[in-house]
């Protein structure tokens, strides 16, 4: 864990998860994804040691949704794909 992490703490869960929730957990997950660096792996958009807090608090969003890891991808899969 980063050291802002250690004074922020975790972002809090909304009381129920919404299907806007589950939007915006999706976009944290595709946007705060892993990168590989010299010193391990860091947040794509941040630079935080992964995974950082949206990510984190992404993941539990859909934790708590109820989502497997397989219903995860493609869901962001879904969102990466381009619009037409």
């Amino acid at each position: 864990m980063d050291s802002i992490d250690e004074v922020l703490g975790e972002l809090p869960l909304p009381p129920y998860v919404t299907a806007e929730d589950v939007g915006f957990a999706v976009k944290a997950l595709a946007v705060h994804a892993a990168e590989q660096w010299p010193d391990g792996p860091r947040c794509r958009n941040d630079r935080a040691p992964h995974p950082c807090r949206l990510h984190r608090w992404g993941q539990r969003v859909l934790d708590q949704r109820g989502l497997t890891d397989r219903q995860v991808q493609v869901l962001i899969a879904e969102q990466q794909a381009p619009q037409r």
